[in-house]
């Protein structure tokens, strides 16, 4: 398995040059979540007992394996997180948990107990980047797909949840509205989601590398 890390940028196709150039970008007003350097304040979830994300070159990266990186320095609520991030072929799969009311140990508690923002665009619309995964409805789809930064601003205001991919609304829940019912095992259970609480960020699916260049929270302005 040690091959799979050696050579992840073979994966990566032009993924790689831009690595090279990328620097972590100012947080307007607001704080740093990742700082570029290392994975300071994030605790990983690795099943598979191998470290699901790396930092190298300024951006912090999957490596291949499956797992999850939770921020455990504060809960975040009433406030906007922005995440910058690049997919490095089509078949990526991964998402930005929000809401996690207790540091999860698992997956499943991010999960079932949060919410999880949907990255990734080969699904339908209940399942695709920007959405609160298979409760609500992508309102568009401008994901910029792989080899392309995107940046996605997800606010927590209340109960309520927005979401921007690109600048582009694609969701707008107020969190207490009805959602889809709960179809397949691994899709989280239905139920109300606290104000705020701590966020993770997935590595899903070994077959494509996910970079986060930036990942920054600003305060709402009331």
């Amino acid at each position: 398995m040690a091959t799979r890390l050696l050579h992840w940028p073979l994966m990566c196709g032009t993924l790689i040059l831009s690595l090279i150039a990328a620097l972590p970008l100012a947080a307007a007003d607001g704080k740093e979540l990742f700082n570029g350097k290392d994975l300071t304040g994030w605790e990983l979830l690795a099943p598979q007992g191998h470290a699901p994300f790396a930092v190298e070159k300024g951006l912090m990266h999957s490596t291949g394996y499956k797992g999850d990186a939770v921020y455990t320095v504060e809960k975040i609520g009433s406030a906007t997180i922005h995440v910058v991030y690049q997919m490095s072929n089509e078949k990526g799969n991964s998402g930005v948990f929000i809401r996690i009311p207790v540091l999860p140990k698992t997956e499943a508690d991010g999960i079932n107990k949060g919410i999880e923002v949907q990255i990734d665009d080969r699904d339908n619309d209940y399942h695709c980047t920007g959405v609160l995964y298979s409760m609500t409805k992508a309102k568009a789809r401008p994901s910029k797909g792989p080899g392309v930064w995107n940046t996605m601003d997800i606010t927590l205001d209340g109960p309520r949840t927005i979401v921007k991919v690109n600048g582009v609304l694609v969701t707008d829940y107020d969190g207490v509205s009805p959602v889809p019912p709960k179809v397949q095992p691994w899709e989280p259970d239905r139920g109300p989601r606290p104000n705020e609480g701590y966020i993770m960020l997935q590595a899903h699916d070994p077959s494509a590398i996910i970079a986060f260049k930036q990942i920054s929270v600003e305060p709402l302005k009331k």
